[in-house]
């Protein structure tokens, strides 16, 4: 049992804790996680993801990634917002991607909103909800880390305002996250001041 703080990895490091129960969560942490993301077509493919997870495990995503992504047209916008009847009957026969009826709505619904709008506005949107540098400190432990702030909670309520599904306040701060807006790798972890 680990009190959350951060743990030595494979080659000695020490990690999130969280990274070292899988070789897949490793490289996700090391390579990816905390790690800036930009542009429209990349935060809609981290935005639908995060939906999918939703009272799941996050390594049952992230085996599944490829499935979504060709399920999903790699999450193209302007792909995904043509989208039909019979998509939606694909995907829901699909068992590459997680089948739940109201979040692979969410994810059509969300493409044919998000294709209204100018090229950048998602990116520049969700960026503006980025807390300033410094407005939390380093988690020492992973006890120390939020679910849910005030960020989060206005960028949820953001984008449910421009017509987007399934982006509550905890989804929105697991976006936060994972897209680099907020640095919650551990104090000790060897990732958080990686490039």
């Amino acid at each position: 049992m680990t009190d959350g703080a951060a743990l030595a990895g494979p080659d000695g490091g020490l990690r999130c804790p969280w990274a070292l129960s899988t070789e897949d969560y490793v490289a996700y942490h090391d390579e990816e996680w905390g790690r800036p993301v930009h542009g429209d077509d990349a935060l809609y493919e981290r935005l639908s993801l995060e939906a999918f997870q939703s009272g799941l495990s996050w390594i049952t995503i992230l085996r599944r990634r490829p499935g979504f992504r060709a399920a999903f047209a790699g999450f193209r916008i302007e792909k995904v917002a043509t989208f039909t009847d019979e998509d939606r009957e694909r995907l829901l026969a699909d068992p590459g991607i997680i089948r739940n009826r109201s979040k692979i709505d969410a994810t059509m619904a969300n493409a044919k909103v998000l294709a209204e709008w100018e090229p950048g506005e998602l990116d520049t949107l969700i960026w503006s909800h980025a807390p300033e540098p410094g407005t939390y400190p380093a988690p020492k432990t992973t006890a120390d880390v939020q679910a849910v702030t005030p960020e989060s909670t206005a960028l949820s309520q953001a984008l449910k305002k421009r017509g987007l599904r399934f982006i509550g306040p905890t989804t929105a701060y697991a976006l936060m996250q994972a897209c680099g807006l907020v640095n919650d790798h551990l104090e000790s972890c060897v990732a958080r001041k990686a490039p």
